[in-house]
């Protein structure tokens, strides 16, 4: 449990917490971004990106989060304190260090991610140029590098949940959110956003069709 005095100073400092869902694409983020809004919190997206056949719930996204690798100027983070913000885990070292970031790491079974990628990059006529097992090497050294870079940055607190947990548990998976986040949230409104329809690509479907490949 945070020590309160702890708390009281981290928000003169800080001021209120940025909250970030964050993962690799595919892996769910989008989902967690639905859930936290079915809790009432605030979430901070421009709705430019609509809704399509590979989310279909909407992803729940601020455009210029990408450029944040860029951009000089990141003040405008501030404006998401007390918010819920999505950033691609490849984006979070680029977070400025003058707010307090609490992270949602949404991990998913790195075959069902490569999966989904590959089948969105077909549904829009593209082809994915790089071996899947390369792929997958690089996703499993970015993970290590996300856990290294938390631990060494004061002003970030990450917890990290599996997307197939949400599937299969969803008052645990909600249940460990909520408590991260200060135990004020609604559960139920959390556990009604899962839809087991859109769990697609599950990893004994991906390992059927390699194998029938």
């Amino acid at each position: 449990m945070t020590n309160p005095v702890s708390s009281f100073l981290r928000k003169l400092k800080y001021g209120d917490d940025v909250i970030v869902v964050s993962g690799l694409p595919r892996s769910g983020t989008s989902m967690m971004m639905k859930m936290l809004d079915a809790a009432a919190l605030s979430i901070m997206t421009d709705n430019e990106r609509a809704a399509d056949e590979d989310n279909p719930k909407g992803y729940f996204e601020y455009a210029r989060v990408k450029d944040l690798k860029d951009e000089a100027d990141k003040s405008w983070v501030r404006e998401a304190r007390g918010q819920v913000l999505k950033v691609i885990s490849h984006l979070l070292e680029t977070l400025p260090d003058e707010n307090f970031y609490r992270v949602i790491l949404v991990r998913r079974d790195f075959d069902e991610i490569i999966a989904s990628q590959n089948k969105m990059l077909e549904r829009r006529g593209e082809e994915n140029q790089v071996a899947d097992s390369t792929v997958k090497e690089a996703y499993i050294r970015h993970l290590v590098d996300i856990r290294y870079m938390v631990r060494r940055r004061p002003n970030f607190e990450m917890i990290e949940v599996q997307f197939m947990q949400a599937m299969e548990a969803p008052r645990i998976f909600a249940t460990d959110v909520n408590k991260f986040l200060g135990g004020n949230l609604d559960v139920e409104s959390m556990m009604a956003v899962v839809d087991l329809e859109l769990y697609r690509n599950r990893k004994r479907d991906v390992r059927a069709d390699t194998s029938s490949s």
